[in-house]
């Protein structure tokens, strides 16, 4: 059973429908059940695809959540940290109190998460956590791209939160490897939302930097997760598993 925190964003949801395509039994710790609802409308009278309410910028949530998640469901085997939260974009104007919560939005929260998770893999004998990263905790902002286009400009405290997460998750798949858990990060690269993707001027700035030239879809992000989840990715860990149609190699 896989719990994937935030899984019905535009991102979460891909990652969920692929590991249910892969006859996953998948939990969605989050926050809202109506957007759940509303997003696996069609997933949820399956039976594979369950709900559990959670603040993952709450440790007592947090705690209940996997509570409830053992007590109703059994034991989780993966868990997947993929909720994200934030606040402030203008890169020389943040408050200490954005930039905190920033950081605590992508790493903090992660941490938090794969801390209270742990005794449930101890006593399942093992188990695997995915972070998610991003291509800007591995190189900056290229900013001519946002000149025009100041609104999507990506801000400070997030690249230096999921730098944080992936070399959380190389620490932690040193520290947990004796235990059997492996401990693993995927970093997206351009996967704009739908709500951005609108302005075409932006995409195609995004596509020119590209060497596949495009950006990406939600459903070529989760073939990652499917690997990392399954036994088939058991002898990998600390990785950064990095999807971003090349953007990083430039």
């Amino acid at each position: 059973m896989i719990l994937v925190t935030g899984g019905y964003g535009h991102l979460g949801r891909a990652v969920v429908l692929g590991l249910l395509a892969h006859g996953a039994r998948v939990v969605v710790l989050a926050r809202h059940e109506s957007s759940f609802a509303e997003q696996f409308a069609a997933e949820i009278p399956a039976g594979h695809l369950h709900f559990q309410s959670c603040d993952v910028a709450a440790t007592p949530s947090v705690q209940a959540a996997l509570r409830a998640v053992r007590e109703r469901h059994g034991l989780p085997h993966v868990l997947i940290n993929n909720a994200v939260y934030s606040a402030g974009q203008q890169p020389d104007a943040l408050t200490d109190e954005q930039f905190a919560l920033g950081l605590d939005g992508s790493a903090g929260s992660a941490y938090r998460c794969l801390r209270e998770v742990l005794p449930y893999l101890r006593e399942n004998g093992g188990g695997k956590i995915i972070n998610v990263a991003s291509m800007y905790g591995v190189v900056a902002p290229d900013f001519a791209a946002y000149e025009e286009y100041p609104r999507f400009l990506n801000p400070p405290h997030y690249g230096a939160a999921k730098a944080a997460v992936i070399q959380l998750t190389k620490y932690f798949a040193s520290y947990l490897g004796p235990e059997n858990i492996q401990v693993n990060c995927v970093s997206p690269g351009p996967f704009p939302s739908e709500g951005v993707q609108a302005e075409s001027g932006f995409v195609a700035e995004l596509r020119q930097r590209n060497p596949l030239g495009r950006i990406g879809q939600p459903a070529d992000l989760a073939g990652a997760f499917v690997y990392l989840s399954a036994a088939a990715s058991d002898f990998v860990t600390g990785h950064n598993l990095v999807v971003d149609g090349g953007w990083t190699i430039r």
